[in-house]
């Protein structure tokens, strides 16, 4: 087993602050070199991303948001998503971050894959899917601080764009290149 694959050994951890979406932590681990590290970890719930896919007249377009972003100060361009509740499924998640942020049902939830947002010091997953077989199921159901605008944007024309403002959230990149694998493989 190479060195930075050994596990390190937890000896003690304390929790430092609860901050109501996240706590932080204090964790006091031995390395296989035999050396003790102090680590500060994030726990956070999961979250939930889902790429919801319309098809109109043979075309593929791509249900987006676009919301105002309080760490980045400007407005980012977003797939709908958002934290997985306690006991709910990822995918029971992803379909009702669909529903009350576009108003539209998934015939088809797929799971696409998850990965760690940031395994360096958050414990968290991001788990990712497309919506198949859309249908309008009725108006957006917004939080009380979520102001959010929908729009339907050409498939090609998200993914082209990703990363440049206003599609500057790394997590939605990250969604996109698993939608862009998904999209390759064979039916």
């Amino acid at each position: 087993m190479a060195q930075g694959d050994e596990p390190w050994r937890k000896t003690s951890q304390k929790v430092l602050h609860d901050y109501g979406i996240f706590k932080s932590r204090e964790l006091t681990s031995r390395g296989p070199h035999g050396k003790d590290g102090r680590f500060i970890v994030l726990d956070a719930p999961d979250w939930a991303v889902i790429v919801p896919v319309l098809i109109k007249n043979g075309r593929r377009f791509i249900l987006t948001i676009k919301q105002y972003r309080h760490g980045a100060g400007e407005a980012c361009q977003e797939f709908p998503g958002g934290v997985i509740e306690a006991g709910e499924e990822p995918s029971a998640a992803a379909a009702r971050e669909l529903l009350e942020e576009t108003g539209y049902r998934a015939g088809r939830v797929v799971a696409l894959g998850s990965c760690y947002p940031n395994p360096a010091f958050m414990s968290n997953r991001l788990h990712i899917f497309a919506a198949e077989d859309l249908a309008a199921a009725g108006e957006q159901d917004l939080d009380e601080h979520e102001l959010v605008d929908l729009h339907i944007e050409p498939e090609e024309h998200v993914l082209k764009t990703l990363g440049d403002p206003p599609w500057s959230h790394a997590l939605m990149a990250t969604a996109a290149w698993y939608y862009a694998r998904y999209r390759a493989m064979p039916a």
